[in-house]
């Protein structure tokens, strides 16, 4: 599964002819990471989208998927963003949504992530090393990604 949305998402992000810069409203991103909750560490990936209203501000979704989360019976997190861009590749996040737990006791919880970026534009292209915090149920997950954007 993994396997397969990391290739379509290249093949979204490699079809794309722009170059990274300032004036792109749409910029769609995949990523890899880890995801660290209750003394545990575990895989993370997914894919996401912004859309730049101005210069400085931008909303977008999330979809993340953490195969072994909560003793491997999986979560999948799927959040709504805002965005603010202070400095030129500085990306600041707030978003609300929902993770849904697999397994026998699973369930949807609500999830509030603050999260930061920073864009490191390479050609066409951008590398974000990202850092997040998500609130759920009373507890605090440590998020940290490489995210590839392709601006357009």
């Amino acid at each position: 599964m993994l396997k397969n949305i990391l290739i379509a998402g290249l093949l979204v992000l490699a079809s794309t002819q722009t170059f990274a810069n300032e004036t792109a409203h749409h910029i769609p991103g995949v990523f890899i990471g880890a995801t660290h909750a209750d003394s545990e560490t575990e895989m993370s990936f997914g894919i996401e989208y912004e859309y730049k209203l101005s210069e400085l501000w931008g909303t977008g979704i999330v979809f993340e998927k953490t195969n072994d989360a909560h003793h491997g019976d999986g979560a999948d997190v799927y959040l709504a963003m805002a965005y603010v861009h202070p400095w030129n590749s500085i990306r600041l996040g707030l978003g609300y949504g929902k993770e849904d737990i697999g397994g026998a006791h699973g369930g949807k919880e609500d999830l509030y992530r603050v999260e930061s970026s920073y864009d490191f534009h390479v050609g066409s292209f951008m590398i974000a090393p990202t850092l997040a915090f998500d609130f759920v149920d009373g507890e605090t997950h440590t998020v940290t990604e490489l995210v590839f954007l392709m601006p357009f």
